[in-house]
């Protein structure tokens, strides 16, 4: 089985963690990983954009002038495409962009993402993230003594942990997770990984 180094949060070492192979031990397979990063991007798009057609903008509720007998092209609204203040024809029009893969597809990404940064000495495990009060200096600290200055994400157990959560927000490069919440493109967009013990045992109890 896979072991990671144990940390406090004062940086100070607390034995190994002992990593389950079928979670943190695959060969990533990069396709699907691809795949679900994909429909994660996608999903994130508002698809708000719009123009005003035809039927959208606004006057053109007059003819322009008589139907015959002036040598021009009937028209019947000053509002149609080929007039200035027209409306636009084929424009983009609100659009969800989002869709769904399969449960094992998503997991299989996840359990490979998880796996590359093990194998790349990218996740720092820590016993426990306790704070009697939300201080982000307190979480600045933690981070300083673990060494890590680039992109984290921080993973903690699905409960419990607000005070460490409210922390780590206002910090520029940090997002916070649970166990439950972590996604594929949160994970392949950190340098490095801060997962709290107990989170990476709730891994292990969903994607074994």
């Amino acid at each position: 089985m896979a072991k990671v180094s144990l940390f406090t949060q004062t940086g100070a070492a607390a034995g190994e963690v002992e990593l389950n192979d079928a979670v943190f031990g695959i060969e990533p397979n990069e396709a699907v990983v691809f795949d679900v990063v994909l429909s994660q991007r996608a999903s994130l798009r508002q698809g708000t954009h719009m123009h005003k057609n035809r039927s959208a903008v606004r006057g053109g509720g007059k003819k322009p002038f008589r139907q015959k007998g002036t040598g021009r092209a009937r028209q019947g609204s000053t509002r149609a495409p080929q007039w200035r203040g027209g409306g636009t024809v084929f424009g983009p029009t609100p659009s969800d962009y989002s869709y769904k893969l399969p449960q094992k597809v998503r997991r299989l990404a996840l359990k490979s993402v998880l796996s590359a940064k093990v194998a790349e000495n990218k996740l720092v495990a820590v016993d426990a993230l306790n704070f009697d009060a939300p201080k982000t200096s307190a979480f600045a600290k933690v981070l300083e003594a673990l060494s890590l200055e680039r992109k984290v994400l921080v993973v903690l157990p699905n409960e419990g942990n607000e005070f460490a959560a409210i922390s780590a927000r206002n910090l520029a490069n940090v997002k916070v997770a649970t166990a439950a919440t972590t996604s594929v493109l949160d994970i392949v967009s950190a340098d490095k990984l801060l997962v709290v013990a107990s989170a990476l045992s709730q891994f292990e109890e969903v994607l074994a």
